[in-house]
């Protein structure tokens, strides 16, 4: 099977110099080829959005709202085939799947209300017979440069709010898998979109550094680990480019003694090990405030059983594999690494048994984790879950305010007022209180702090419509 860019409102139909293989994890077979875009690939793309655009930025808001509208039904008419699809070569359970659809389909409602949400400001006679008001008005051709954990939501955070301001896009999904991309382009046209307001520019490095230097691309919404998120922020806006990058997470849950234990061991195993812990908001540390720690990893440890890692269609498995050969190697590194270091490997997930020759690696559990080992330090971004043990509340929080990532934090406590406390306290964009991940609906906006985030504005919601307008003021 071969996966191609879409540009100009159909499939592209040239002969790539380059291709990438895509894989199906669970089975560690070739299921397709995927172009790679050079440099002609690249000029076609952006140079299809940018004819694209006068007409857009021109289409009534009504007009552009409708089309949400129509989209919209149809994802959620197929929001299953999407789920499939994404299944298939992340290699994460339909459910998890299923759940990353819905809320892209919470992105795309917000979306439809373009007309409410481009509303500018007016005062009548700012100065004698003299008014002023504002408008928000599009910046033109808009890059998104999309992660493999969420291949079908991480783009429709971006996409919709762009396309509703009356940009045009050019979306570079991950090479790992490249389908869903290809798919919502599919549905766009259907809705209606017209032809060049939403490309598909499938490839690696040379298509993101493509778009990042070209002149026409006003624009860049890009999600990934925080080195290439720096990378590609400071290389953007070096050259004026508006830039929003996501980067990597290292997410701590914070349990009080006056917990829930048996909530709080629940959501860490959900929280840590959902998805094959593939994705920014995983809650990659717990924090066990004393004298909680041995009941907490005990609670885990159990629950952790009871989790059957298996094909991600098969509707029995709570965990898939991981999505590369690659990928799981660098896992397995980095629990041999906190061995090394002298922390103690509760649950060892590197020999778990599925067969099929799939990139298998089993939830991993580690207690005693100190600040220093690499476990603790570096975003895994796989199954691992690493257990800190704290003396006070003091204690934990200063531990996460020192973190170099500030993307999302949860306490699990009975007391008021320390939740209250600590959501004021902690410096920590997304803030859970007895919630594990707390990714914000689609009328908020998600985004952390520090090196979790380069730029201004956070993804999607009201700070999404303001990354992709820019305010013209009329006197």
């Amino acid at each position: 099977m071969r996966i191609s860019h879409w540009i100009d409102g159909k499939p592209w139909s040239g002969v790539a110099e380059r291709t990438g293989e895509v894989f199906d994890p669970a089975t560690g077979e070739v299921r397709a080829q995927v172009d790679f875009a050079g440099a002609g690939q690249i000029e076609e793309a952006v140079g299809a959005a940018a004819r694209a655009f006068p007409a857009w930025r021109d289409t009534s808001l009504a007009a552009r709202s409708r089309i949400l509208f129509s989209f919209r039904e149809l994802l959620s008419a197929r929001k299953d085939e999407l789920a499939t699809i994404v299944t298939a070569e992340h290699g994460k359970v339909l459910s998890d799947a299923a759940g990353e659809i819905a809320r892209a389909i919470e992105n795309v409602e917000f979306a439809c209300g373009a007309a409410q949400l481009l509303k500018g400001g007016f005062s009548e006679n700012a100065s004698r017979g003299v008014d002023v008001y504002s408008i928000a008005q599009a910046l033109g051709v808009v890059g998104v440069i999309s992660p493999f954990n969420f291949p079908a939501m991480v783009p429709l955070w971006f996409a919709p709010n762009a396309i509703a301001c009356g940009n045009t896009v050019v979306l570079k999904p991950s090479e790992k898998d490249p389908s869903a991309s290809v798919f919502i382009a599919e549905l766009f046209a259907e809705a209606g979109l017209p032809d060049g307001v939403l490309n598909v520019l499938q490839g690696d490095k040379v298509a993101v550094d493509g778009l990042l230097s070209h002149p026409a691309v006003k624009a860049i919404s890009f999600v990934g680990s925080t080195p290439i998120a720096r990378h590609v922020y400071e290389t953007g806006t070096r050259r004026g480019t508006r830039v929003q990058a996501l980067g990597g997470a290292k997410n701590h849950m914070v349990v009080l003694p006056d917990a829930d234990l048996d909530l709080a061991a629940d959501a860490a195993v959900s929280a840590g090990f959902g998805s094959a812990g593939e994705r920014c908001m995983a809650v990659s540390v717990v924090v066990a405030v004393d004298p909680v720690g041995d009941e907490l990893v005990a609670g885990i440890a159990e629950r952790m059983a009871g989790l059957k890692v298996g094909d991600g269609r098969e509707p029995d498995s709570a965990m898939g594999p991981l999505v590369t050969a690659a990928h799981r190697a660098k896992v397995e590194s980095y629990v041999d690494a906190g061995v090394a270091a002298g922390a103690e490997l509760v649950v060892d997930g590197r020999a778990v048994e599925v067969g099929g020759g799939g990139f298998w690696f089993g939830p991993t559990l580690f207690d005693r984790v100190t600040p220093e080992m690499p476990i603790y330090t570096d975003e895994i971004f796989g199954p691992v879950l690493s257990v800190v043990r704290a003396g006070s509340y003091d204690a934990a929080l200063e531990l996460v305010n020192a973190n170099a990532y500030g993307n999302g934090t949860a306490i699990f406590t009975s007391d008021g007022r320390a939740a209250r406390r600590f959501q004021n306290e902690v410096e920590v964009g997304m803030v859970g209180l007895n919630v594990p991940i707390p990714v914000p609906v689609g009328y908020y906006s998600f985004g952390g702090w520090k090196d979790s985030l380069f730029g201004d504005s956070h993804a999607y919601g009201p700070e999404g419509f303001h990354f992709f307008t820019r305010t013209k003021v009329v006197t």
